[in-house]
């Protein structure tokens, strides 16, 4: 119990001293030597520096120890039609939250099994990040689709072989390791609270608009809301349509999916690639008209989110969302104004890079300290 104590300071993300440990845990000082000793010796904790800030000899300072564990996260994503196949993408991070390796691959899941795709690009970043064998790992996966934990099954997944039952324990029995499954926007957002604007907030919904589909995370007092089978924020089936009117309806993803936001650009006159090159040359030709009519089409999906949530906070993310940068976000938040008689802070991402992975890291470090935290104090059970 006392090493779980100490441990669990250290691991909060700055250097401590013994005597800082002592206030912390309350412990006297022979047993805060003891915990650190016995730390130290199963490579969980180190010596960091020194604080020759006080008189007399230098004081230790202690953190944790980079190969004490490792956090990994692989990030599933269909790059959509005619683009290549779907990818994977993966990187881990040492004890310290320090990044270690990154790595991709091209797999074509219609000829490739999930779970030896899986454990290539693991074994790939083991060998990348130079990782010490036998030391306790987590594996954090990201997909675009719902985990419902009840029956071990993802839904409303695309990419082929992702849906089918017992994948992710097979996963789990292939590498040895533990694993946890997650929404891909649901990580975007952790990734957003640690590191992005939403820091310092109780709340945030976080809006993803991507180069082809939707998705919304829910995030209350620093916990995501997931819902009974892990649908929560399956934004894209929100209908959005005029009852009895069956020639009106619509889904929410058909009218601002990546598909639908490329039409409106071409109707517009204005060229692009793909949904986010056609929003880019839209605010660079600072098409005001565009994004009035854009931001029409998203404030159809987040009226009803503001009216049951009310959130503190709308972040803005996703290739689409950050193509349109504050030209869609100030449009967006025009239009929302006048639909609803709420006051709604609306922001554009922060993060830089890849938000699902650096959430899905920061996921699988978390998850990791929290179980050699708690393997300690079973310990003594």
């Amino acid at each position: 119990m006392n090493c779980s104590a100490v441990l669990h300071h250290l691991l909060a993300g700055r250097g401590l001293t013994r005597a800082d440990l002592r206030n912390l845990t309350a412990l006297s000082t022979p047993t805060v030597s003891d915990a650190l000793r016995r730390l130290v010796e199963a490579q969980l904790v180190t010596v960091v520096s020194f604080d020759r800030s006080r008189p007399g000899p230098n004081a230790e300072v202690y953190g944790p120890h980079p190969d004490g564990g490792y956090a990994v996260a692989v990030s599933v994503r269909d790059v959509g039609p005619g683009a290549g196949s779907p990818s994977l993408v993966g990187a881990v991070s040492d004890l310290t939250g320090g990044t270690r390796a990154q790595a991709g691959v091209v797999a074509d899941f219609v000829d490739t099994d999930p779970v030896a795709a899986v454990a290539d690009i693991v074994e790939r970043l083991h060998e990348i990040g130079r990782l010490h064998a036998g030391r306790p790992v987590h594996l954090q996966l990201a997909v675009a689709g719902s985990y419902d934990p009840r029956s071990g099954r993802i839904h409303h997944v695309d990419v082929p072989g992702w849906n089918r039952d017992g994948l992710v324990g097979d996963i789990a029995a292939r590498l040895g390791v533990p694993v946890s499954i997650d929404n891909d926007v649901n990580l975007a957002a952790v990734a957003e609270r640690n590191r992005g604007v939403a820091r310092d907030v109780d709340g945030f919904a976080l809006l993803w608009l991507g180069a082809e589909g939707l998705g919304l995370a829910i995030d209350v007092n620093g916990a995501l809301l997931r819902g009974a089978r892990g649908g929560a924020g399956e934004i894209g089936y929100m209908p959005v349509h005029v009852p009895g009117a069956r020639e009106a309806k619509a889904d929410l993803q058909a009218l601002v999916g990546g598909p639908a936001v490329l039409e409106l650009a071409r109707r517009s006159g204005l060229d692009g690639a793909d949904p986010a090159g056609a929003v880019r040359a839209a605010r660079e030709a600072a098409y005001a008209g565009f994004f009035a009519e854009l931001a029409e089409r998203v404030s159809a999906g987040l009226a009803p989110v503001v009216a049951v949530l009310d959130p503190p906070l709308i972040v803005l993310a996703g290739e689409v969302a950050t193509a349109g940068g504050e030209m869609l976000r100030d449009a967006i938040a025009t239009t929302l104004a006048d639909l609803m008689p709420f006051e709604n802070r609306i922001e554009c991402t922060a993060i830089s890079g890849d938000p699902v992975l650096l959430g899905a890291l920061d996921a699988s470090l978390s998850t990791l300290q929290t179980s050699l935290v708690a393997e300690l104090r079973e310990a003594t059970d």
